[in-house]
């Protein structure tokens, strides 16, 4: 029994979610704010911090920020302001990030997740904007550290949830549904590993049925799920153990080493004052107004839970099938554009959940299924299930010509041409077949004919090898039972 569950202890795990923006420029100047970029490439004196350049709010980041308010059940405020965050950081070029502090442009919302059945409610205090900061890169064989300003004033939300996760897999999950909102809305890629979504995680423990917070750590430095559901389960082990051996926590900001798998110490943990907010002077108090917000408003997608819903209801899958087939809006769009082609719900979903994402599984990148890398388009797919349908090959043979399909653009139907794969269905060659089975196995047939019923998936595995494969299991199936109970 770990430390955690000897203690009877609690833990309390709220998440501070940065997800860039997917604008051409960054938040406060015309410079590119894609990423990938030579080192000090995409700069000019707004981002670099030179005196006596302004800034100019960019206003598709705006929008994409009410997006993201309208997608989480967020009030947003007619009126918010920009605040100057002061502290000193290599990265951080004028010695302040432009934020949001007192006054955010949105605030209480809320994102349902579903752990092992069982839903749960994350409240958000808030959302507010914000320029991301430059990158220090560190080289560990030499004294000094290089600083890559392209990131600098890239356009970022800050999410910040209410204390209201209990354990490491509800924060991946919730992470997992942020960040599919965020791709389904069309405001940010994701991408974990470039670092254009990442978290910080505060952890306390508590005594079960106390109200009352304990003292929490802020864990960074996490940029994968691995790495956020292994470093809040670390700590809340270390936190436990210190508890239950009579210490205390002290409240400071902590790193995560994948490399130990652990949780290391940085510095003690800012409070507000820390950062010296103020409002930014060079700033123009925020409005926006209920006109603007309606009209970004008509331009939303459907979103992972309304999909999820539609797909149960207007194509009756399970609740499962519609769940791993939203939660990505690029699977989902390639699921319903196959069922468009080929209405066969349920057969198509099965392709999807097994070999589609097997392959996209075959090429992740960071250990997160890549599905820009799948071979087979979905129209193709569903004249791969058509065939099926229509009797033309077996879901085995179907296999074989799926596998043709991921190394090379012919159409299922040439291959199966071309392979001389299609399904034999008449009755006088598998009759042929089957009575030749039947007179080589007669102590088999008096078995079955005895009552052993199981015995009919042997003759059937045995039709399909005489034949290659080519068989139709449906005309073997009732041949045999036809024949055995003469």
């Amino acid at each position: 029994m770990s430390e955690y569950e000897a203690g009877n202890w609690e833990a309390v795990v709220g998440l501070e979610v940065h997800t860039q923006l997917l604008t051409e420029s960054k938040l406060f100047c015309g410079c590119s704010a894609a990423f990938g970029a030579p080192p000090n490439h995409n700069t000019c004196p707004v981002c670099t911090g030179m005196p006596g350049a302004l800034p100019v709010l960019n206003r598709s980041a705006v929008e994409f920020a009410i997006r993201a308010a309208l997608a989480t059940n967020c009030r947003i405020n007619p009126s918010s302001r920009w605040a100057r965050k002061n502290y000193f950081y290599p990265d951080l070029p004028k010695a302040y990030q432009i934020s949001q502090y007192e006054q955010p442009y949105c605030e209480h919302g809320s994102v349902t997740i579903e752990v092992d059945g069982e839903q749960s409610e994350v409240r958000l205090t808030r959302i507010h904007m914000e320029e991301d900061a430059g990158k220090n890169i560190h080289d560990a064989h030499a004294d000094y550290s290089l600083v890559d300003l392209n990131r600098s004033s890239v356009p970022l939300l800050e999410i910040v949830s209410e204390p209201d996760i209990r354990n490491a897999a509800q924060a991946v999950t919730y992470m997992r549904k942020l960040r599919s909102i965020v791709r389904y809305i069309r405001i940010s890629d994701g991408n974990m590993n470039e670092g254009s979504m990442r978290c910080d995680a505060n952890v306390s423990l508590r005594k079960r049925g106390s109200s009352e917070l304990g003292t929490r750590t802020e864990t960074k430095n996490m940029n994968s799920f691995r790495s956020i559901e292994s470093a809040i389960n670390y700590e809340i082990e270390r936190q436990a153990e210190v508890l239950n051996s009579g210490g205390s926590i002290e409240q400071e900001t902590r790193l995560w080493d994948p490399n130990q798998g652990i949780t290391r110490s940085m510095r003690s943990k800012e409070e507000a004052h820390d950062y010296r907010y103020f409002p930014e002077p060079d700033l123009l108090p925020l409005d926006i107004d209920e006109a603007w917000i309606a009209k970004v408003a008509e331009s939303m997608p459907e979103l992972p839970d309304a999909r999820r819903a539609r797909f149960i209801s207007e194509y009756g899958l399970p609740e499962y099938d519609a769940g791993v087939l939203t939660a990505t809006k690029e699977l989902a769009d390639y699921y319903e554009t196959a069922v468009g082609e080929h209405a066969n719900p349920k057969a198509v979903s099965n392709w999807v959940m097994g070999d589609i994402i097997r392959i996209a599984n075959e090429a992740a990148v960071d250990s997160e299924p890549d599905f820009s890398a799948i071979p087979v388009s979905a129209p193709r797919l569903a004249a791969l299930v058509k065939l099926i349908d229509e009797g033309t090959i077996s879901g085995k043979i179907a296999k074989t010509v799926f596998e043709k399909m991921v190394t090379s653009e012919d159409s299922p139907a040439d291959i199966v041409a071309r392979e001389g794969l299609v399904q034999e269905s008449d009755e006088g060659k598998l009759g042929g077949i089957i009575d030749e089975l039947l007179s080589a196995n007669p102590d088999k047939v008096e078995e079955y004919r005895g009552g052993k019923d199981k015995l009919l998936g042997f003759f059937v595995g045995q039709v399909m090898k005489a034949s290659g494969g080519k068989a139709n299991p449906q005309v073997v199936n009732k041949l045999l039972k036809e024949k055995l109970s003469a």
